[in-house]
């Protein structure tokens, strides 16, 4: 039985690749091995980071919220327990942009939570 190599199914799925690893540095890009390792080790990446996302913006929003905070009187967390105990149930990623972008409405929280923990 003759020998087939699948030259042309061979070739499209390395110019697959190649096109993919386009711009990976050194060997990383134009040897079919070494591209496939940086390819897969990328995919893993990609999909660590998309979970680590989440993590860094919660980490943001949280820096953002306990410096608007301190700036009226209080700590992070006894404004967040003074949110809670008025009931006010509003996410942090909201929090974060009413410190940044309306401080008034932020410090009208503050004074609520300041009300509810009777400071």
């Amino acid at each position: 039985m003759p020998r087939v190599k699948g030259g042309s199914a061979s070739d499209r799925k390395r110019k697959k690749l190649f096109s993919i690893t386009k711009g990976y540095f050194g060997r990383k890009k134009n040897v079919y091995r070494r591209a496939r390792e940086a390819y897969l080790h990328s995919l893993s990446n990609a999909y660590k980071d998309r979970k680590l996302r989440k993590r860094d913006f919660r980490r943001l929003w949280i820096t953002r919220i306990n410096a608007a905070a301190r700036s009226n009187g209080m700590s992070y967390s006894s404004f967040m327990n003074g949110l809670k105990k008025t009931g006010i149930e509003i996410n942090r990623k909201m929090l974060a942009d009413l410190a940044v972008h309306d401080m008034p409405a932020f410090e009208g929280l503050v004074s609520k939570a300041k009300v509810a923990l009777g400071k």
